[in-house]
C-alpha cells in the first residue's frame, strides 16, 4: 500500500444501543452456566457474533429452538410481540435487549393502529428490525421501500401515519418520505425523526470527508443495514474507490493516497485499529468530526436487578452490611472493553 492520510469519520463505530446491548449479553455469558441463547445476532457483525460463540452463546432464529429452562436474550434489533412472549414461557431468564429507539416505533405502531390508522412503513423487505415492528399490528401494516412501491399503494379510507426503520439512509428515506406526503397530503408523523441519531451522525461524518478521499473504508458486516446505507452513501457521494470490509484481511493491496475510514454502528474499534495500521499512513490519521455523540442507554432492566443482586452477593459473603453492595459504573464501561476481557477469558 501507498496510503498518505486517514481520514477518519468521527463518530463512527458502536452506537449506544449496540453498547447497551453487548454489554448486556456479556453479563449474561458472566452470569449464567452456557449455553445462552439469543434470538438473532445480538448486533449484525460477525466479528462480535462470534466473540460471543466463542463463550457459549448460541443464536437462533427460532425460539422454539431454544431447550426450556434456558436464559435468553431478545436481540437490540426488537422482536415480534408473540416471541416476546415465547420467550418469557421458555427461558429460565430472559433480557429483551432492543434499542430504546426500536421501541420508540414499535410504541408508535401500536398507538396509531390503536387509532385506527393505516401506517405506511418505510423499510427493507426480511430486516429483523422490520419484520419485528410490522409484527406490532401487522394488518395495520403497509411496508415499502422505493417511490414505486408508493405509488403502488391503494387510496386508504382510514388515516395515514408514516413510520421507518430506524437504520435507513437518509436519501433512502426522503425520496419515499416525500411520495408519501404527495400520496397522502393529511398524513401523520412523529415530531421527532424515527431515523436513529447514530446512523445519521455517521452519514453526516462520511460525506464531510468523501470529497476529499480517493477511496473510501467502510468497516461492517454485509448484514448490517446502516454500514450497507454508509457504502451506498460513498459510492453516491463520487468517491472512486468504495470497500465495505469486515476486518483488515479484506483491505485491498493497492490502496493508495488519502484513504478515509468508517465503521458502522454495530464495529467495533479494535477492527479500526487494526485496518488503520495495516494501511499505515505516511503522513498520519486526520479525525474528522461532525459532532459529539454521548447518549447513553441504561441496561436492560432484568440485566440492572441482575447487577444489583450479584451486588448484594458479594457485600454478604464479604461479610459487609448490604448498604455496602457493589455499585457498577455502566456507563464508564465501554463496549470495546468488554468485548476484549472476553478474548482474553
Amino acid at each position: 500500500m501507498n496510503v498518505d492520510r486517514v481520514l477518519l469519520a468521527e463518530p463512527r463505530g458502536f452506537c449506544a444501543g449496540v453498547e447497551m446491548a453487548i454489554k448486556a449479553l456479556a453479563w449474561m455469558v458472566r452470569s449464567f452456566d452456557p449455553p445462552v441463547y439469543c434470538y438473532h445476532e445480538i448486533v449484525h457483525n460477525k466479528i462480535v457474533v462470534q466473540r460471543f460463540e466463542a463463550q457459549g452463546v448460541v443464536f437462533v432464529d427460532d425460539i422454539a429452538d431454544v431447550p426450556p429452562g434456558c436464559p435468553i436474550m431478545l436481540s437490540a434489533h426488537g422482536s415480534a410481540p408473540d416471541v416476546v412472549v415465547a420467550a418469557r414461557a421458555r427461558g429460565s431468564y430472559v433480557v429483551d435487549s432492543v434499542c430504546p429507539l426500536v421501541t420508540k416505533v414499535h410504541h408508535e405502531v401500536k398507538v396509531r393502529a390503536g387509532k385506527g390508522y393505516r401506517i405506511v412503513y418505510v423499510g427493507h423487505e426480511g430486516h429483523e428490525e422490520a419484520v419485528g415492528t410490522i409484527a406490532v399490528a401487522p394488518d395495520a401494516m403497509s411496508r415499502v421501500e422505493s417511490v414505486a412501491e408508493v405509488m403502488a399503494l391503494p387510496a386508504f379510507s382510514e388515516p395515514v401515519a408514516l413510520l421507518a426503520q430506524t437504520t435507513l439512509s437518509h436519501r433512502d428515506w426522503e425520496g419515499v418520505a416525500v411520495a408519501v406526503r404527495e400520496r397522502y397530503p393529511n398524513v401523520w408523523s412523529p415530531g421527532r425523526s424515527d431515523l436513529c441519531f447514530a446512523t445519521t451522525n455517521r452519514q453526516s461524518a462520511l460525506m464531510a470527508m468523501a470529497p476529499r478521499c480517493d477511496a473510501i473504508v467502510v468497516i461492517g458486516s454485509a448484514n448490517s443495514s446502516n454500514t450497507r446505507a454508509l457504502e451506498k452513501l460513498a459510492r453516491e457521494a463520487g468517491c472512486p474507490r468504495v470497500y465495505r470490509v469486515n476486518d483488515a484481511e479484506e483491505l485491498p493491496d493497492d490502496l493508495a493516497g488519502t484513504v478515509g475510514v468508517t465503521a458502522g454502528a454495530s464495529a467495533p474499534e479494535e477492527l479500526v485499529e487494526a485496518i488503520i495500521a495495516r494501511m499505515a499512513p505516511a503522513q498520519g490519521v486526520f479525525p474528522e468530526r461532525v459532532t459529539d455523540e454521548d447518549e447513553y442507554f441504561p441496561p436492560p432492566r432484568n440485566i440492572r436487578d441482575l447487577q444489583a443482586a450479584i451486588g448484594v452477593a458479594a457485600a454478604a459473603m464479604s461479610g459487609g452490611p448490604v448498604s455496602n453492595s457493589t455499585v457498577f459504573d455502566d456507563r464508564g464501561l465501554a463496549a470495546s472493553d468488554v468485548l476484549a476481557t472476553l478474548v482474553a477469558s
